[in-house]
């Protein structure tokens, strides 16, 4: 979290996937504790792939948009009014796939150790702790977005390249349909029944998948328009980010165990740490918390 926090300050869209990788790497070379690799090499896979494919759809789908604007030929005003809506749309859309993807980057790594429990509302149905923990992550995401996101916004929306509202539409979509392939269970399982190679359900980065996106367009359009310096700019944090995660996580683990005598990892006195789930390795197996 620090470490976006200071990237999000200077302006820089950065990964919170790559965040969480960085802290549980740290964590795991604090503790001694074997990393998956087959969980990392999926994970930073998809950090090459997300940018790419993102800046593929959005190439074809600025085409197609623009062909159809250009066939139906409506009127300014009518041109307006559907920008509008469709970038409303594409909005609700971006949420809905950020949410579906990236929530697991905040609250995932607390699923174990939810202090909340589960209660019916009204015997219809059933909140699970689970739940609540994710609307906890989502509530803190939405007042994130109202206070300290501006910067950020200016720096995809502007400085990368001047984006025109049709423009604009083109990115959300790209960007939302790439996470949407990455978090939805129905096209893995649609894709996996009919014997096609499925789409790994993993968090990817909803920043890398804007930057690709409007990337793409930059370079359909020739090229010419591109800020190189923001763009150089948002590469390196991208790449400092993890690294970042991973000391600040390390030195405060440090500290924990050797300032205030508490016990970060298993099989030592103090409370038990919870449980990193799908990014440790199995040969060295967690204790739940009694």
């Amino acid at each position: 979290a620090l470490g976006v926090y200071l990237m999000t300050w200077a302006g820089v869209p950065v990964s919170t996937t790559q965040a969480i990788v960085g802290a549980i790497i740290g964590w795991n070379l604090f503790s001694g504790t074997t990393t998956d690799t087959n969980s990392l090499v999926k994970i930073l896979t998809t950090w090459l792939v997300c940018p790419l494919l993102a800046a593929v759809i959005a190439m074809g789908l600025f085409k197609l948009t623009t062909a159809v604007l250009s066939r139906i030929k409506l009127h300014l005003l009518r041109t307006d009014a559907c920008t509008r809506l469709g970038l409303l749309l594409a909005g609700a859309f971006g949420s809905y796939s950020l949410g579906a993807n990236n929530i697991g980057n905040v609250m995932g790594v607390f699923v174990p150790s939810s202090p909340f429990i589960d209660f019916e509302i009204a015997g219809l149905f059933t909140f699970s702790s689970t739940q609540q923990l994710f609307l906890l992550g989502a509530i803190a995401i939405g007042v994130g977005v109202l206070t300290y996101s501006k910067r950020v916004m200016m720096t995809v929306g502007s400085n990368i390249m001047p984006l025109s509202p049709v423009t604009a539409w083109v990115v959300v979509m790209a960007h939302s349909l790439v996470l949407f392939l990455f978090a939805s269970q129905g096209l893995e399982s649609f894709l996996i029944s009919h014997g096609l190679p499925s789409i790994p359900l993993v968090p990817v980065s909803s920043s890398q998948a804007v930057v690709g996106a409007v990337l793409g367009i930059a370079l359909l359009k020739g090229g010419r328009r591109i800020r190189w310096r923001v763009l150089g700019s948002i590469g390196a944090g991208w790449m400092v980010t993890p690294m970042i995660a991973g000391i600040v996580c390390f030195i405060s683990l440090y500290f924990m165990q050797n300032v205030f005598d508490q016990n970060v990892y298993a099989g030592g006195p103090g409370k038990a740490p919870v449980e990193m789930v799908g990014f440790s390795s199995p040969e060295i197996p967690f204790r739940r918390p009694k």
